[in-house]
């Protein structure tokens, strides 16, 4: 299936590992143009490297650190001087740490509303006028814990904060609909990255189990129907076809990718 994609201009965040690399390959793979980031200079620029070569897309990589308003400009400018235009913002952050409540300081807080809400909010207002050009997509990569955050009692950072991304997202699907903009989110469950270790392992120093026990537990207990962590490329997948011109008629919808583990209807 052609999507339509061949040509058009990405930017991908936090694109150096995990579900932001996923997705910048699979972009690239369509034909598409990636401008990719990471806070880490040696990391994206190998990621960029190794998608180009295995794929023959154009990518530029740009170091960025989202946590701040000068990273945020700095990422969207390098990408509008090198590649002139965009056509899909993909608004992805590593996530906030885990912990309960009692747990995290006020300055843990105020750094997880840097990263995961304000980057989000100022990658759209930067992309924005370059999307209403374009009559581009914004897609938000966040958690299917906004829909059922009691599934993960110690992360609370990211149960509230990815929740007023929600907030956000939804709104601006409907005021930007006359620009021809369409706004949508796609949420991972469990897929095999590097943060979901670091997840399973926070759970297993708190019960007394080793990682494999808590990971098996995971994939035989029934809370995955399908009996297994998703893999990032299954994630992508979803994630581009959403951005893609075959969702034309698709805005404001949030699509869980989680192997049916989420019991919410809506």
């Amino acid at each position: 299936m052609d999507l339509g994609l061949k040509g058009k201009v990405v930017l991908v965040a936090a694109a150096s590992k995990g579900l932001g690399r996923a997705m910048a390959e699979e972009f690239a793979r369509e034909g598409a143009k990636v401008a990719m980031c990471s806070r880490e200079q040696d990391a994206i620029r190998a990621a960029a490297s190794e998608i180009a070569k295995a794929t023959g897309a154009e990518t530029i990589p740009i170091v960025a650190d989202l946590s701040s308003a000068k990273g945020c400009e700095t990422f969207v400018s390098s990408a509008l001087e090198k590649l002139g235009r965009i056509d899909v913002l993909v608004v992805n952050a590593g996530g906030p740490p885990p912990g309960r409540f009692e747990e995290l300081t006020e300055e843990t807080w105020d750094k997880a509303y840097q990263l995961t809400l304000q980057s989000a909010v100022r990658l759209t207002r930067l992309a924005l006028p370059e999307l209403k050009k374009t009559k581009g997509n914004i897609l938000y990569s966040t958690s299917t814990s906004v829909r059922q955050p009691t599934q993960y009692l110690n992360l609370i950072l990211s149960n509230a904060l990815r929740a007023a991304v929600h907030g956000m997202l939804k709104t601006l699907s409907k005021d930007l609909a006359k620009d021809g903009i369409r706004v949508n989110a796609i949420q991972p469950g469990r897929i095999k990255t590097d943060r979901i270790v670091q997840l399973d392992t926070d759970t297993a120093k708190r019960t007394g189990k080793s990682l494999e026990e808590v990971q098996k537990e995971w994939e035989t207990s029934g809370v995955i129907p399908l009996g297994r962590y998703g893999d990032p490329k299954e994630f992508a997948a979803a994630a581009v076809f959403l951005a893609s011109e075959r969702a034309s008629y698709i805005t404001g919808v949030s699509l869980q990718v989680d192997g049916g583990m989420l019991q919410a209807m809506f």
